[in-house]
C-alpha cells in the first residue's frame, strides 16, 4: 500500500540532518541496495571497538521475519546510510531470558558505546528502566513500548487492532468464512491481542454486510515463546484438514510452523508485521506495521537534536500516520479490490468506522459478543 510507505518517505531528508560518524564503520560494499534490508549485513565491524546505533532483541529468533527483524531492518539500514556503527544484541537464555539478561544486554550496549539502543517487545519494560537509570547519556528506544516516565526513553507503539480489522475484513469479503487466529506470546501479548481482537472485529463487520456468518478458531497455545514446534504445525493442519481456509499467523517464527501446515494442506495464511509474502507462497496478505519505519525515525530524532519530541513520552502509530495497513501490490485478493480497501482505509481514518482497541487476554475473546461470528477457542 502506497500510504503505508508514507512514513518512510518521510526519512528522506533525514540523513542529510543526521550526525555522521565519519569513519567509525567498516568500508561499505558498493554493491548494498539500501533500499533492501537484506543486502545491508545484519553484523559489521567497528574500527574503534564501538558501536554508535544498538538493537536489543525480544523474545524469539533475530531473524524471525517479523516482529524483531523488521525493527532490526531499520536500526541497520539507518545505521548504514548514516555511516553509523551498529549492533544487535540477544539476552541470554532465548525464550527463558529474565530481566537480568536483558538488562545485560542493554549494559552490554551501552557499555559499548551506543548512544542510542532500541529495544524491541513489551516485556523489556523492567530491564529497561533500570538500564535507562544507569546509563543517562544514552538514549533508549521502546518499540512496542509506552512512556515509562523518563526523559532518555521514548515509547513506541502501533494500533494494531487496525491492521488487524483491515485483514479480517478483507479475508471475508474476499470470500472466506473458516478462519483461524494463532497467536504468540501466550496470550498476554498486548500487540498480538489486539491484532487478534481487531481481526475478529474486521471478519464480524464483514460478514454483517454480506448476510453471512464466520467461524474463526483462536488460539494461543505453542505460541508462548514465539517459536515454531512440530507440535504447533500439527495443530495447524488439523485445522485446515477439518475446513479451516485461512489462518492469521501473529507470532514471529510460529508463522513456519503455520505455513508449513498450510503449504501441506492447500490453507492460506495472514502475515503480521511485515509484509510476509516473500517467505511462503501461502500467504495471502499480511497485517503491518512500521516497524521498519518508526525505529529509523526514532534514531534519526535522537541524531538531528529533536529527542525531545518523542523523549518522556508515549507515541501510538495507526491510521492517521500511515503507519498501519495491508500491502495491496502483493496481496493475492481477487474479489476485494484496492479501491474498497482504500475506502475503508479512509472511513477508520475519519472516524466514521471504529474499531475497539480494548483487546481481552488469552480465551478472553471468547466471551465477547459478536453478531455474526462465531468463535472457537482452543
Amino acid at each position: 500500500m502506497k500510504k503505508f510507505l508514507a512514513l518512510a518517505l518521510a526519512l528522506v531528508m533525514v540523513f542529510s540532518l543526521a550526525a555522521c560518524s565519519g569513519g567509525n564503520t567498516e568500508t561499505k560494499n558498493d554493491n548494498v541496495d539500501v533500499t533492501n534490508p537484506d543486502s545491508i549485513p545484519d553484523t559489521m565491524t567497528s574500527a574503534d571497538g564501538k558501536y554508535q546505533v544498538a538493537f536489543v532483541t525480544d523474545v524469539g529468533q533475530l531473524k524471525d521475519k517479523s516482529f524483531n527483524q523488521g525493527t532490526y531492518d531499520g536500526v541497520k539500514s539507518y545505521a548504514y546510510q548514516a555511516n553509523e556503527s551498529y549492533k544487535y544484541y540477544q539476552p541470554a537464555n532465548g525464550d527463558q531470558a529474565t530481566d537480568d539478561d536483558r538488562y545485560d544486554a542493554m549494559k552490554a550496549a551501552a557499555e559499548a558505546g551506543a548512544k542510542v539502543i532500541v529495544c524491541a517487545g513489551f516485556m523489556q519494560a523492567g530491564a529497561l528502566e533500570r538500564a535507562a537509570k544507569d546509563y543517562t547519556d544514552t538514549n533508549f528506544v521502546f518499540i512496542d513500548g509506552w512512556n515509562l516516565g523518563l526523559d532518555n526513553v521514548a515509547g513506541i507503539d502501533f494500533k494494531e487492532e487496525q491492521p488487524g480489522y483491515f485483514a479480517g475484513y478483507a479475508i471475508v469479503k474476499e470470500g472466506y468464512d473458516k478462519l483461524g487466529f494463532a497467536g504468540g506470546g501466550g496470550g498476554t501479548n498486548p500487540a498480538v491481542n489486539r491484532y487478534g481482537y481487531g481481526f475478529v472485529q474486521g471478519a464480524n463487520d464483514a460478514a454483517k454486510e454480506m448476510g453471512k456468518t464466520v467461524e474463526i478458531k483462536y488460539t494461543y497455545q505453542y505460541g508462548a515463546s514465539f517459536s515454531a514446534s512440530p507440535e504447533l504445525q500439527s495443530m495447524m493442519s488439523g485445522w485446515y484438514q477439518n475446513g479451516t481456509q485461512v489462518v492469521f499467523a501473529c507470532g514471529g517464527s510460529i508463522f513456519q510452523s503455520i505455513t508449513a501446515a498450510a503449504s501441506a494442506n492447500d490453507g492460506l495464511v495472514i502475515g503480521v508485521d511485515v509484509d510476509q509474502s516473500p517467505d511462503s507462497e501461502t500467504v495471502i496478505t499480511s497485517a503491518m506495521k512500521g516497524l521498519s519505519a518508526a525505529a529509523m525515525l526514532a534514531i534519526s530524532m535522537n541524531d538531528n537534536g529533536t529527542w525531545g519530541l518523542i523523549g518522556g513520552n508515549g507515541t501510538s502509530l495507526g491510521v492517521a500516520e500511515n503507519a498501519v495497513g495491508l500491502p495491496t501490490d502483493t496481496w493475492k485478493m481477487k474479489n476485494y479490490t484496492v479501491a474498497e480497501y482504500e475506502a475503508l482505509y479512509q472511513k477508520v481514518l475519519e472516524g466514521s468506522v471504529t474499531i475497539d482497541n480494548a483487546a481481552p487476554e488469552a480465551d478472553g475473546i471468547a466471551a465477547k459478543d459478536f453478531s455474526n461470528v462465531t468463535i472457537i477457542y482452543e
